[in-house]
């Protein structure tokens, strides 16, 4: 089993390994995933994997990394191969048929409520997209979902470089953004104009990006600042 780090949690100073997830984990990342939704005061900020989907990334359709200490498996954070079909986030973020599948999703990521606060959730983003270079197929985006006031995850997408490229209902009619990053280096876009709208204006955050302004960062709990160039 492949070892990509060995740390010590910031917290805790509990000693720790991240690894690759193969198909023996399958019941500690259910069980872990069952926490963390059992401790979420607003369900719908989370949307869980069933345990079919997490065989269909194990089975080499995707990529699934852990964290894990002395107690088991305390943090994951999964990367999925997405068939292509009409709800394809690609559709949504209008790029072509043909780059479809130059796509890869970000599809969920998760930590232990016990062990928030040790900064795991950039950790593994950072070993898990360093680990798509391993993979047999090549791809120049990344993109994933957040639901609208899932703070702590938009934080993380916008840490790792990924910028609102939609904002529409996905997963029966649950409002999402659409993130989105290149793989290649070339999203870099010069800042002609700067707008902020509060997260609560579904609408005004629609108008700008239909108009091709993209969400680049939070300035506070509820505004997100768009940037057109």
């Amino acid at each position: 089993m492949e070892q990509l780090l060995e740390g010590v949690l910031e917290k805790t100073n509990e000693p720790y390994t991240v690894r690759l997830l193969e198909m023996e984990h399958l019941r500690q990342i259910l069980d872990l995933q069952e926490t963390v939704v059992e401790d979420l005061n607003e369900k719908s900020t989370l949307q869980p994997l069933s345990q079919e989907e997490f065989i269909y990334i194990l089975e080499g359709n995707g990529l699934m990394i852990g964290a894990f200490t002395g107690s088991g498996l305390i943090a994951f954070r999964a990367l999925l191969i997405p068939p292509i079909d009409d709800e394809h986030l690609g559709v949504d973020i209008g790029l072509s048929r043909d780059e479809l599948p130059q796509v890869i999703y970000q599809e969920i990521s998760i930590v232990h409520p016990v062990y928030r606060g040790n900064r795991l959730q950039q950790t593994l983003a950072y070993l898990i997209m360093d680990e798509v270079k391993n993979l047999d197929q090549t791809f120049t985006y990344v993109a994933c979902t957040v639901a609208p006031f899932n703070i702590p995850s938009m934080k993380d997408k916008f840490k790792q470089g990924m910028h609102i490229a939609a904002l529409k209902h996905k997963y029966d009619h649950q409002l999402r953004y659409i993130l989105v990053k290149r793989l290649d280096g070339k999203d870099e876009r010069e800042m002609y104009n700067m707008e902020k709208v509060p997260m609560a204006d579904v609408s005004k955050q629609q108008e700008l990006l239909k108009a091709g302004w993209r969400g680049i960062s939070l300035e506070s709990e509820n505004t997100v600042v768009y940037v057109y160039g």
